[in-house]
């Protein structure tokens, strides 16, 4: 078998054994193993440890851990009941009140988590129940909780945002800034829809009775909001002025989420011990995967099989924009079936070589990669939030409900994605 080929075979067969539902970081690194000792020898691992060691000395990735310790602080302690309750509140007299709150706070979950499945079950626990009991649209319902659940794709801190700086070679920092603009028009265009539906078919989303004084209600709905927004811009703003890395804003998150949980009503050692064990959990289970797909890039690398891939998508008519089309395709659709880790450590690193010998913008390239798999996230039959919510949904509430509540919302990010692709200058800023 020519060298060229050992590649494509080892793609085809990690590809195969992860929709057979085998873990991924053993996956990766087992066929990795398998093919590259058969084909090419066990010498070629001697440089292994090597890359491992790299890996562990990457200070971008230590923003992994503290983004997610974060995040799970802020879940543990209620944040997001809170913020769902007051929201609610200030928006319920309006029609489509409950489900603007929603994307609202779904929003500022993804600022402050950067985990789509955190902020869908918070938001279906919490949120869900008060728009049924309000005789809201089920459809209209689930879509709204689905769809704001995975701004955590696109919003910073974004976990894949820092994974797929990492493995683009692209400074996090920019992908922040760059995922700024597509963030803020993703929400625009959802309020927009919800406050278009409530005036087309105001009983899709009728208003909810609010009995507190209206003095009342901004008042906690500011003790509740302000100081997670402050955190917020803390973080970001502190990448974005340039008085902190990613690394470092990262651990002022960190330390910021304690602050504000011992705000809300302490936090006690227990608390603290089981955020640390469930953050360890997701981290080892994060840089399990990355240790994997070190191996499998390096086999796939050392074959030669990154340029046979470039050597086809070069050759390809309309050589840019097929490539984008074809990439933004496969990876919609790979995205129905394995997980965003999984595309970015799987896929990315092949397709970035053919990217950058088509002079696309790599960051550009980055927030459509992203919100493409976020768009995957929301797509029936097999979309990781849709399965996220009917597992904290009421029985009642059926599998195909929920699908066509997210069709509205698969439109409104395909039609922000296409205006990204089109108008790349207008949309993204540095």
């Amino acid at each position: 078998m020519s060298e060229e080929l050992i590649g494509v075979v080892l793609f085809f067969v990690a590809l195969v054994m992860l929709f057979g539902g085998y873990y991924v970081a053993f996956t990766f690194a087992g066929v990795s193993v398998l093919v590259g000792v058969i084909f090419m020898g066990i010498d070629l691992f001697e440089f292994m440890p090597y890359r491992i060691m790299s890996i562990m000395e990457n200070t971008t990735l230590m923003s992994i851990p503290m983004f997610i310790f974060m995040g799970i602080v802020l879940q543990k302690t209620g944040l997001a009941e809170r913020l769902l309750e007051s929201s609610a509140k200030l928006f319920g007299g309006m029609s489509g009140g409950v489900a603007i709150s929603t994307i609202i706070v779904g929003a500022l979950l993804a600022a402050s988590t950067g985990v789509v499945g955190a902020s869908v079950v918070a938001m279906g626990v919490i949120s869900l129940p008060v728009m049924l009991k309000n005789n809201y649209h089920q459809p209209t319902a689930a879509g709204v909780i689905c769809a704001s659940g995975t701004l955590g794709q696109i919003i910073p801190p974004s976990i894949i945002l820092i994974i797929l700086g990492d493995v683009m070679g692209i400074a996090v920092g920019d992908l922040f800034k760059a995922a700024v603009v597509p963030g803020v028009m993703l929400i625009g265009a959802y309020v927009l829809y919800i406050l278009a539906l409530s005036k087309l078919r105001p009983h899709y989303c009728p208003p909810i009775p609010v009995y507190e004084d209206k003095k009342t209600v901004i008042l906690q709905a500011a003790k509740d909001i302000v100081p997670p927004l402050l955190l917020i811009i803390a973080v970001l703003g502190s990448i974005f002025s340039g008085v902190a890395t990613p690394t470092e804003s990262s651990a002022i998150g960190a330390v910021g989420s304690m602050v504000l949980a011992q705000f809300y009503g302490g936090i006690s050692v227990k608390t603290i011990i089981d955020v640390s064990k469930e953050s360890v959990k997701v981290s080892s289970m994060i840089f399990a995967v990355l240790i994997g797909a070190t191996a499998f890039s390096m086999v796939f690398s050392y074959s030669g099989s990154e340029y046979l891939v470039e050597e086809f998508f070069l050759e390809l008519p309309g050589e840019k924009w097929t490539f984008i089309i074809l990439v933004m395709v496969a990876i919609l659709i790979l995205g129905f079936f394995i997980d965003f880790i999984e595309i970015a450590f799987l896929v990315v690193p092949i397709i970035t070589p053919v990217a950058m010998a088509l002079d696309i913008d790599l960051v550009w390239f980055a927030i459509l990669i992203s919100m493409n798999l976020q768009t995957s996230f929301l797509s029936p039959p097999f979309g990781f939030s849709l399965f996220y919510l009917k597992g904290v949904a009421p029985k009642s509430m059926k599998t195909t409900t929920i699908y066509k509540g997210a069709i509205a919302f698969i439109i409104l990010q395909v039609l922000v994605l296409s205006l990204i692709v089109a108008f790349p200058e207008t949309f993204i800023f540095f």
